[in-house]
């Protein structure tokens, strides 16, 4: 087996969740959406429920406010998580999409050398999509999340006074707190303190980045990023 994996960064709002969809679909690659994962860990956890980490305990209420607010997760945590399901992955034979993984310097430094091991440092692609802030704001706070399989309704005059998602037919809702405007101008500060580091750290380890401008349709960037990858 050819093993791949592709990482796509981006701004909240950037489209890596809709282009993730449409990549891994292409590519026959598995779907990891790191805020999903988080999701779904915060919906199953009990009140109380922690992991133990170094000596430190993190707890999954305190981590589930942080996320709301707009605030990323604490590192170790979302590290845990996401190389338990990668590690899982991996055993089955499957290649990779990461969507918004690793999210901070330090998560990156813990995860690429899993990744590294798993699948080899020649097969890594590293994608980021790139939009302005006021795209952010704008695209988040229009967002409305399908409530059955999870996925973003984009935001046109087609779509805005749609209750249903047309896919499934669940209800159509807006994330709150997540998607509020502070929220978004904290998340907008976090990536741009927290996650864009991570650009010179993956220079430094010879890993090459292809930069897409992710303005233009769903369909456009989807071809200038198979174009990127050589596709």
């Amino acid at each position: 087996m050819n093993k791949r994996i592709i990482v796509l960064l981006g701004a909240p709002g950037a489209g890596k969740g809709t282009q993730g969809e449409l990549l891994a679909e292409k590519l026959g690659l598995y779907y990891f959406e790191t805020s999903k994962i988080l999701e779904e860990s915060f919906n199953k956890a009990k009140n109380g429920d922690f992991v133990e980490i170094s000596g430190q305990k993190y707890f999954f209420e305190k981590e589930k406010e942080l996320w709301k607010s707009g605030v990323l997760c604490s590192p170790p945590f979302v590290s845990y998580l996401v190389k338990e399901k990668i590690e899982e992955i991996s055993q089955k034979g499957e290649n990779l999409l990461l969507s918004g993984s690793p999210r901070t310097l330090s998560e990156g430094e813990e995860l690429m050398p899993l990744l590294e091991e798993l699948y080899g440092k020649q097969n890594i692609k590293v994608i980021l999509i790139e939009i302005s802030p006021e795209d952010t704001i704008f695209r988040n706070s229009h967002r409305r999340i399908c409530e059955l399989m999870r996925h973003p309704i984009l935001y046109s005059k087609e779509t805005e006074n749609l209750t249903q998602c047309p896919l499934d037919g669940s209800k159509l809702f807006r994330r709150e707190g997540l998607d509020d405007p502070q929220s978004i101008e904290t998340r907008i500060k976090e990536y741009e303190q927290r996650t864009l580091p991570l650009i010179e750290f993956f220079q430094k380890e010879n890993i090459e980045i292809k930069k897409i401008d992710g303005r233009n349709s769903v369909v456009e960037d989807f071809k200038n990023i198979l174009r990127a990858l050589d596709y």
